[in-house]
């Protein structure tokens, strides 16, 4: 019996999963079925990940919702309904929590829930996951499902404790939401989140002041309630479409991929191009007007010009149309935003805007902010639209090690290195979903998610048929794939932004290309043909376990 004074005996897991949203679920699911014992830990006290933290005002997907759903099941797809076509935070989270609810998945989660460490135990070859309220969790394996887009970064602006009125981050909405009826409202940040806010809380504020530091494309999403039609012949040729999605850069089907240079057809041909794409909506379908439009700066800047001149036309203030013309980066090398009436917003009579680059903000007062050439902004409520600690913030705030000295912080200080996005080399048995080096955030997440929980599952699959207890990649193996992610991201115009892709919203973050571009197609047959080779490039030992 365990010794009552040491509190309760550890649980004992075959997996431990690190997150309740849609990879910590669709895991569940996955090795469940499998039969092994599992667990998922939710610091959120729903499931949902990010889409039950992001319920700012206009929080959607910016992919279509056909799209943008899990394929594991074709009943599930089949029966579902979306009544738009780009899928709400709301209806979002309706969809997980019936999935959660149809498949069982609940009885398999713990919430409210947040790991703090995970030692690897290398004498007793497991993980040992401590959670925040002392609990104890020992599993052979553990999945870190924690997300990309989960830590929220509040900047550490002087003086924000001081402010009168309130305060709020996109990522950590107010469950019951906000009226800002009334009120003199300052935005900080016009990335996706802003892009998104804004033309809502323009319509409630008595006035809204943005305050961009810097200026994003974004492209009309044309959302729409669902089309009847629309619907019917996505659901028929399902599993064939999801089947061609896999075969593409993006992960995403139905559109003709590109066969011309933007550089190989006329002035004339190529507006009438990117008109077509423009008023069909969608950012995918926009950068794939041309081959080469994210690896030819020449290509591109007919692109970006094009949408300069459209927002140029929507905005009727020059100097505002001005500021709000992208000119640092080209388009695609962010994350494309996609919207509904933002740039006209700028029009109504209760909107400004205000540039921090050339007069950064000096300080939150007590009745507003501050800038640094003395301009004062009296407000009510400030709104930090201002990202997250991307793709590895979730995982360095979790104390990870090893009982042989391996700690992960130490190990990602210069950047993240995995191997394939996967694993980290001296990390036995510590997998991760859509981790950096993987196409995740540049694909429909769900379809990422799905391929690595299946690659995943399979590789314990076999561990377990072959008797092995212990895989990791080999530090060359992963030195060779991450020179492989900067070789790849270097022949792009990526690395030409400075963009939450390469860390650079976090002050003293290594700058470091973390998302894998090579496209999900050519990414997908690389995982499969290492699978097929024997897991080339991982060490799999059939180590003794010391109880």
């Amino acid at each position: 019996m365990p010794d009552a004074s040491h509190g309760p005996a550890p649980r004992q897991l075959d997996v431990a999963i690190v997150g309740g949203g849609l990879a910590g679920l669709y895991s569940i699911h996955r090795l469940r079925g499998m039969g092994l014992k599992v667990r998922a830990y939710e610091a959120g006290s729903g499931v949902g990940g990010t889409w039950f933290w992001n319920r700012y005002p206009g929080a959607r997907c910016d992919v279509e919702s056909l799209e943008y759903s899990y394929s594991f099941s074709n009943e599930l797809q089949q029966e579902w309904k979306w009544p738009e076509r780009y899928g709400t935070q709301p209806e979002i989270l309706k969809y997980i929590n019936h999935v959660a609810d149809r498949f069982d998945l609940r009885r398999d989660v713990q919430l409210n829930t947040r790991i703090v460490s995970a030692h690897f135990d290398s004498k007793a070859g497991e993980w040992i996951l401590k959670t925040d309220g002392g609990e104890e969790i020992r599993a052979r394996y553990c999945v870190m499902a924690a997300g990309n887009l989960s830590t929220p970064r509040v900047p550490d602006f002087k003086g924000l404790q001081s402010f009168k009125g309130k305060w709020y981050h996109s990522g950590l909405w107010p469950h019951e939401g906000v009226d800002f009826t009334g009120l003199r409202v300052g935005v900080i940040g016009t990335g996706s989140s802003g892009v998104q806010m804004i033309p809502i809380i323009a319509q409630q504020a008595k006035h809204l002041t943005v305050f961009q530091r810097t200026a994003n494309f974004s492209l009309p999403a044309r959302n729409g309630p669902m089309e009847p039609e629309r619907e019917r012949s996505h659901k028929a040729e399902y599993p064939a479409r999801r089947a061609a999605a896999a075969d593409t850069p993006f992960a995403i089907a139905g559109h003709a991929k590109p066969t011309k240079s933007a550089l190989d057809v006329s002035d004339d041909e190529r507006n009438q191009s990117y008109e077509a794409k423009w008023q069909e909506g969608g950012s995918i379908s926009y950068l794939y007007a041309y081959t080469d439009l994210l690896v030819n700066k020449q290509s591109n800047d007919t692109a970006s010009e094009f949408v300069r001149n459209k927002i140029r036309s929507m905005v009727k203030d020059k100097r505002t149309g001005e500021l709000l013309a992208p000119k640092d980066h080209p388009i695609g090398t962010k994350r494309l935003c996609l919207d509904t009436n933002y740039y006209e917003t700028y029009n109504r009579p209760n909107v400004g805007l205000v540039d921090v680059r050339s007069d950064p903000i000096a300080q939150i007062t007590e009745a507003g902010l501050r800038t640094e050439g003395g301009q004062t902004f009296e407000l009510d409520a400030i709104v930090f639209a201002t990202g997250f600690d991307a793709m590895t913030g979730a995982l360095r705030e979790i104390d990870v090690r090893t009982s042989d000295g391996a700690i992960l912080r130490d190990h990602w200080e210069g950047g993240p290195l995995t191997y394939l996005g996967l694993m980290m080399s001296g990390f036995p048995n510590m997998f991760v979903v859509t981790g950096p080096g993987s196409p995740g955030v540049k694909t429909q997440m769900i379809a990422s998610i799905e391929q690595h929980v299946d690659w995943i599952a399979d590789c314990i699959g076999h561990m377990r048929k072959e008797g092995f207890s212990r895989i990791e990649p080999s530090p060359q193996a992963e030195m060779d794939w991450v020179h492989h992610v900067n070789k790849v991201a270097d022949s792009t115009l990526y690395p030409l932004a400075n963009s939450w892709y390469m860390g650079a919203n976090i002050p003293g973050k290594p700058r470091v290309f973390m998302p894998y571009v090579g496209g999900f197609d050519r990414y997908k047959r690389h995982c499969d043909a290492v699978a097929a080779k024997g897991y080339e490039g991982f060490e799999l030992s059939r180590q003794k376990v010391i109880a």
